[in-house]
């Protein structure tokens, strides 16, 4: 599997090198846009939160040593069990507040990268975890809290479409 994850990013971005932050400072993760397309038009993949059960995209904090793009890959697979490549940089970003266990809440910034699904497996690290749902671009907009998000999957148009 690490090679196939390693293998993401052709675009030269660089791995990452994590550095300590404050406990109150803007954090950064990366997330996956999940596409494929019906004749019908472009379906994405949302997935429930483990917390709270609310419709998502699948994300994650950003890993020391790996890509932007590669953490995307290893978000989209333990989250929703799906791989494809990756788009070749940010497609858009997004903003929330993370509420924590201790009570902080973290202002989060997330960068999005659309991944065409190319396999859609049944089992995945996070399966017992998560629900999945195919939606169409309007309907992931109205099912996702993040209002910066839902302008995110409105305007969404995949490359080569």
């Amino acid at each position: 599997m690490a090679n196939r994850i390693d293998s993401v990013s052709k675009t030269g971005s660089f791995p990452l090198v994590l550095e300590r932050t404050a406990k109150r400072d803007v954090r950064t993760q990366f997330a996956a846009l999940c596409f494929k397309q019906k004749k019908s038009g472009t379906k994405v993949l949302l997935v429930t939160s483990r917390d709270t059960g609310r419709w998502v995209i699948p994300k994650g904090w950003p890993m020391n040593g790996k890509t932007a793009e590669q953490c995307v890959a290893i978000e989209a697979w333990e989250e929703a069990g799906v791989r494809g490549p990756v788009s070749d940089g940010c497609i858009g970003i997004y903003s929330y507040i993370k509420e924590l266990d201790t009570g902080v809440n973290l202002p989060i910034v997330v960068a999005v990268f659309s991944l065409r699904v190319s396999e859609l497996h049944s089992e995945y690290p996070e399966v017992e975890q998560r629900e999945r749902k195919w939606v169409s671009l309007k309907k992931a907009a109205r099912l996702v809290d993040e209002p910066e998000l839902a302008q995110l999957l409105i305007r969404f148009k995949p490359r080569g479409t």
